[in-house]
């Protein structure tokens, strides 16, 4: 009997331990796939924020240029639209003016040194070919000045520094031509805000004086107009603004390359046989 139960408490306690050790496998196993589903989960839930958020930001870009569009409508079609002519005829200017003086552009001293070097070998008629041949104020001041000492009756030094003198105005004024209109945009701009802005109040009053009441509901639509045709006038205005001053710096430059270049045509020129001293 002894033997009989001590071999059921083996074969009982042998069934625990194989239960045990199965029930321990399959809680890893469950723990496992739980994980695996956690991070299928997180992963599903990450490509689906990245899919959403891709149209989430077109449609913010979107949205910003459609309530641009708005504004410039609710801010009336007569003022509005001279504020865009102001916009499209100054960037026109601006436009012009950049390419003319990026194209005036020269390597000033690579040009002043070879026609330096044609001068000293007596090229003069190479030299006035050349100057003809490159663009930009500095090689139409230089033309002068080769023309000049290429000549019997005006090749003295005083002659060609008065029309060095006057052919740098001259490109001068060249250089500097349309600026004018650039800077009545930049100020027809704000004013004609500034004019949408006092018909926008004067609007708001009529409401008022119609309705008899001072409610916001009667102010908003005159006030709405008249600080959107401000706001839009005064963006104009900077826009130019920028242009307008890249402009300027690019004329001085420009200015300063003539100055050089006129120095170093009186000294090559001075330096020549043919010139009378």
């Amino acid at each position: 009997m002894k033997k009989l139960f001590a071999i059921i408490a083996m074969v009982a306690v042998c069934s625990f331990g194989a239960t045990s050790v199965v029930m321990a496998q399959e809680d890893e196993v469950a723990t496992e796939v739980a994980t695996v589903d956690s991070v299928a989960e997180d992963s599903t839930a990450a490509v689906e924020e990245a899919v959403e958020a891709a149209p989430i930001v077109e449609e913010e870009s979107e949205g910003v240029f459609k309530n641009l569009k708005t504004k410039f409508i609710e801010g009336g079609a007569g003022f509005m639209s001279l504020v865009a002519i102001a916009l499209v005829l100054g960037l026109a200017f601006c436009i012009e003016r950049v390419v003319y003086l990026t194209l005036a552009q020269i390597n000033t001293r690579k040009f002043c040194k070879e026609l330096a070097d044609l001068v000293a070998k007596g090229k003069i008629a190479e030299a006035i070919e050349k100057c003809k041949g490159t663009r930009g104020p500095v090689a139409q001041v230089s033309r002068k000045a080769m023309e000049c000492l290429d000549s019997n009756d005006r090749n003295d030094i005083g002659t060609i520094e008065r029309t060095i003198n006057m052919e740098a105005e001259v490109q001068g004024t060249y250089l500097e031509e349309n600026c004018s209109w650039i800077t009545l945009f930049i100020a027809m701009a704000p004013s004609l805000g500034f004019l949408g802005t006092v018909i926008g109040m004067v609007m708001a009053f009529d409401d008022i004086q119609r309705a008899g009441d001072i409610s916001p509901t009667v102010v908003a639509g005159g006030m709405k107009v008249a600080l959107i045709t401000t706001i839009f006038g005064i963006i104009v205005a900077l826009v130019l603004q920028v242009f307008y001053n890249y402009i300027l710096s690019k004329i001085e430059a420009l200015t300063s390359n003539m100055e050089e270049a006129a120095q170093e045509l009186l000294v090559m020129c001075v330096k020549s046989d043919k010139c009378k001293k």
